[in-house]
């Protein structure tokens, strides 16, 4: 394997354990929110980043990148010890909760654009991987930023006190 594939592996992994994060807590959030307009926009998009990371993963075997066992399972292993910080309740779920996992949504979605416009452009992915449309992938990640993007606004504000 030369250098640069080695070097795209390693990319590619840490961005799959970062979606799956992700995912967990979009899961997650969509759970805590359940039976609200906000609960509902929160399962699709987790619905949407799941089979964002199915069709990563199907890029990686494509392309004959192995997935790093470890990677993943550390991910998920910090995204559920960062559940346990402090949210300003002690037992219960509150709105600095929501905001924060909100926070966390837009801007891993907005990472996500960069990743597919990285790996299409800067990787040379468009060009070896001609059937994948790279701009389908960057304006799906924008429709999840904006379903998820008034419910996020809405959430600083009842946090952060703007307008409350």
């Amino acid at each position: 394997m030369g250098k640069r594939q080695r070097l795209l592996g390693i990319y590619v992994n840490d961005q799959l354990a970062s979606g799956l994060v992700f995912r967990e807590v979009a899961r997650r959030c969509a759970r805590e929110n359940a039976g609200t307009e906000l609960g509902d926009a929160l399962a699709r998009v987790a619905t949407a980043i799941a089979e964002d990371i199915a069709t990563f993963e199907q890029l990686m075997g494509r392309l004959g990148l192995e997935r790093s066992r470890a990677k993943p399972r550390l991910a998920i292993a910090a995204e559920r010890l960062a559940r346990l910080k402090l949210n300003g309740r002690l037992l219960a779920y509150s709105p600095l909760s929501r905001f924060e996992e909100l926070d966390v949504l837009v801007m891993g979605i907005e990472g996500k654009k960069i990743l597919w416009s990285n790996l299409a452009d800067l990787a040379g992915l468009r060009a070896r991987l001609r059937d994948v449309d790279f701009d389908a992938l960057i304006e799906r990640a924008a429709s999840q930023r904006a379903e998820l993007e008034p419910f996020h606004a809405d959430a600083g504000r009842d946090a952060l006190g703007v307008g409350g």
